[in-house]
C-alpha cells in the first residue's frame, strides 16, 4: 500500500482593516489553492457570516463525498463492461450544531445513473455498493453516507 499526500493551501482574504478585533469585524472569505490548479473562493455558510456565493467547507465535504463515489463507480462500471452515458448527482448532507459546535450527521448520494443498451441493471446497482466500500472519503467520515441511485438504460 502507497502513501499519498494532498497539499492545499488556504489563505484568509477577509481583513476589512480591522482583523478579528470582534466576530462582526472581518470577513469568512479565503481562497483554496492547490498548485497549478484554479483558485476555489471560499466562505462560511452564510448561516454563520459567510458569503452565500462562495463554496463553504460543509458543501466541498459533500461534494468530496460525491466525486469519489462516482469516480469509483464510473471505474467498476469500466471494468465490468457496463457503459455509462451520464451520471449526475444531487447530494445533500445533513449537520446538527449545539453549543457552538457541529458535526454532520448523514450525507445521501442521489445518483442517477443512464447506461447504454442492455445493460446488466442488477450489476449496476451492485457496482454502488462496491464503489461505497472502496471510496477512499466515504471510509474517512464518522458519519453515515447512504447511496439512494436511480439507474436507468438508453437505446442511444
Amino acid at each position: 500500500m502507497g502513501e499519498h499526500r494532498y497539499a492545499v493551501t488556504v489563505e484568509w482574504t477577509g481583513n476589512s482593516g480591522r482583523g478579528t478585533s470582534s466576530y462582526d469585524a472581518y470577513s469568512r472569505s479565503h481562497e483554496i489553492t492547490v498548485s497549478g490548479k484554479h483558485v476555489i473562493a471560499g466562505s462560511s455558510d452564510p448561516h454563520f457570516r459567510g458569503d452565500p456565493h462562495r463554496y463553504n467547507p460543509e458543501e466541498l465535504l459533500v461534494a468530496s463525498l460525491s466525486a469519489c463515489h462516482m469516480l469509483w463507480y464510473l471505474h467498476l462500471c469500466a471494468d465490468a463492461g457496463l457503459h455509462v452515458r451520464s451520471y449526475l448527482d444531487r447530494a445533500a448532507g445533513s449537520m446538527t450544531t449545539s453549543g457552538g459546535g457541529g458535526r454532520f450527521t448523514e450525507v445521501v448520494l442521489r445518483p442517477r445513473v443512464e447506461l447504454l443498451g442492455e445493460s446488466d441493471l442488477a450489476l449496476a446497482e451492485r457496482l454502488h455498493e462496491e464503489a461505497h466500500a472502496r471510496c477512499f472519503v466515504a471510509s474517512s467520515v464518522n458519519f453515515p453516507v447512504r447511496i439512494e441511485p436511480t439507474i436507468a438504460r438508453s437505446g442511444r
